[in-house]
Order: structure tokens, then C-alpha cells, then sequence
């Protein structure tokens, strides 16, 4: 899968494996693996690095995943409208290609910056710390990282954000956590979006899509919302207040939060074949 794709490297992390870059060269100049699981622990490094950062300035870091289309944006425009000023809020935008998900948020009268990733099917801890040059951190209560539309890579990989939220548009199937348990896993919250839709499409059963989740031992909470309607947005928000809030109580205890990460993902990425291969002792990449 990541050789098709190509995530293994992403212009975030690119400069580590070209020119003098620290991993240029392997222990033996040319093992694949070596630089992958390098890369995943650099990866770490950088992402431990962003939630100091969130956490000194006492900002909230939120992880949104999500197949294309599920209404990730849409949820952050009316989240924006309906917050006011009672949280202060950012976005990190993530897709392959166009600033169109970051205008309209900027259209809401919020700082957005927009991370095009190319090929790589999720953003890494690297592109997150470029991006947070763009932001003030004082003046942001929660950092939402809208990651690109995919419901495999971006739950591997550590950005520095605190919770991971997972969007399940009814229009989906909602056998979607049984078929993506690595995603869904990862999720502290699980968002069934799109419910003003659930009279028309009466072959979503949100009780089996959360059954499904509590197969995989899954102790997440689970929301029906819409963001057209404005169903289920209250509790949504409540959510948001209430996680903020703990982020506040850990910033004064000296305390952080890490997602969860999961080691099956990071695993199928450390060990699968890379399209990086050496010569002279560098690496030139294939995207």
C-alpha cells in the first residue's frame, strides 16, 4: 500500500534522507527498513516536540480523520459559528492538492493554514511544525489538524495533538470501524456525521456502526451529529469545552495527553518496501 502511494516520504520529511540529511546513509548504506523506522522515530521526536508547544501555550490539539467527504470542513465551519468567542480556534488543513478547505475557514474569520501533501496520503509531525510557524499560539485555544481524507495512514503517524476525532458519514457503511480497525482504534471520539441523511439512507444503523467499534475494545464515545441541521452539534461542543478544560488542569499540573497512536499502523509502515533506493550512499525519491 505505502509503496503505491508513496507516504513513506513527505515533503516534511524529505530533507532527512537526501543530501547530508541525518538519515542519508543507513548503518549498512543501504537498508530500506532502517530508514523508515528512522523516519517513524523522528517522526516522534518532531511530534513530542509541536505538543510542548501546545501545551506551554495551553492550546488544545485536535487530530480530525475521516474518508474524503465525510464533512470534516463542513463540521468546522458551523463549530466555528456556533463556538463565537467562548474558544479561540485555529485549523491546519491537510489535502493532496488546492487551498480550497483552508479559504472557507479563513472565510469564518480564522487564522487556516494549508499543508498540500502531494502524493503522501496523510500530514506528519514535520509538516504540522512548518505550518505552526504561520500561527500565533497565544492566541488559540484549540488546533484543529483536519488530516487528508484517508482511513488508514493518518492513524499512524503522531502530529503532537492531544484527542483524535473520526468522522463516519452515514453515507459510508456502518461496518466502516470492522473494515478500518487500525483508524478506529485510534479514535478518542467517534463523530457519525451527516445524520439529517439517516431517513434516506435507512441502511445505516448507527447502533451497529457503534457495535462494530466496541468490537475492536474501543471505550470511545460516539456522537450523532449534523452540521446541516444542527443536530447533535450541542453535544459536540460540549466535548470540545470540556476537553479544552482538561487541557487547561494538565498545562498548570505539568502534564500532556498523547493520542493513541497505533502500533499496527507504524508497524505496516516501518516494514513494508520503500520506492527510496541508494546511490553513492543517498537517497533520491520516487513519488
Amino acid at each position: 500500500m505505502c509503496d503505491t502511494c508513496g507516504c513513506n516520504v513527505t515533503d516534511g520529511n524529505r530533507h532527512l534522507i537526501e543530501g547530508d540529511g541525518k538519515l542519508a546513509r543507513t548503518e549498512s548504506g543501504s537498508e530500506a527498513i532502517s530508514v523508515l523506522q528512522g523516519l517513524l522515530s523522528e517522526n516522534d521526536r518532531t511530534a513530542a516536540h509541536n505538543r510542548e508547544h501546545f501545551d506551554r501555550h495551553r492550546v488544545l490539539a485536535v487530530n480530525l480523520m475521516s474518508s474524503p467527504g465525510s464533512g470534516k470542513t463542513r463540521l468546522l465551519e458551523e463549530t466555528i459559528t456556533l463556538l463565537g468567542d467562548s474558544l479561540r480556534i485555529a485549523v491546519i488543513e491537510g489535502d493532496l492538492e488546492t487551498e480550497n478547505d483552508a479559504q472557507r475557514i479563513r472565510d469564518k474569520g480564522v487564522a487556516a493554514v494549508q499543508i498540500t501533501t502531494g502524493t503522501a496520503c496523510h500530514l506528519d509531525a514535520h509538516m504540522v511544525h512548518e505550518a505552526l510557524h504561520a500561527l500565533t499560539l497565544d492566541d488559540i485555544d484549540v488546533l484543529f489538524i483536519e488530516n487528508v481524507g484517508n482511513l488508514v495512514c493518518p492513524a499512524s503517524f503522531d502530529l503532537g495533538q492531544h484527542r483524535n476525532v473520526t468522522l463516519l458519514s452515514v453515507t459510508e457503511g456502518d461496518d466502516k470501524p470492522a473494515k478500518y480497525p487500525v483508524m478506529f482504534r485510534a479514535s478518542d471520539l467517534m463523530l457519525i456525521s451527516k445524520s439529517d441523511l439517516l431517513g434516506v439512507l435507512d441502511d445505516f444503523v448507527p447502533e451497529k456502526a457503534e457495535r462494530h467499534l466496541r468490537e475492536l475494545a474501543s471505550t470511545a464515545s460516539v456522537h450523532t451529529l449534523s452540521a446541516r441541521s444542527g443536530d447533535g452539534m450541542q453535544r459536540w461542543l460540549d466535548w470540545l469545552r470540556s476537553e479544552h478544560a482538561a487541557a487547561q488542569t494538565r498545562a498548570v499540573n505539568g502534564e500532556t495527553l498523547r493520542p493513541a497512536i497505533q502500533p499496527d499502523g507504524q508497524r505496516m509502515h516501518a516494514h513494508e518496501p520503500t520506492r527510496q533506493h541508494h546511490h553513492d550512499g543517498h537517497h533520491h525519491g520516487h513519488d
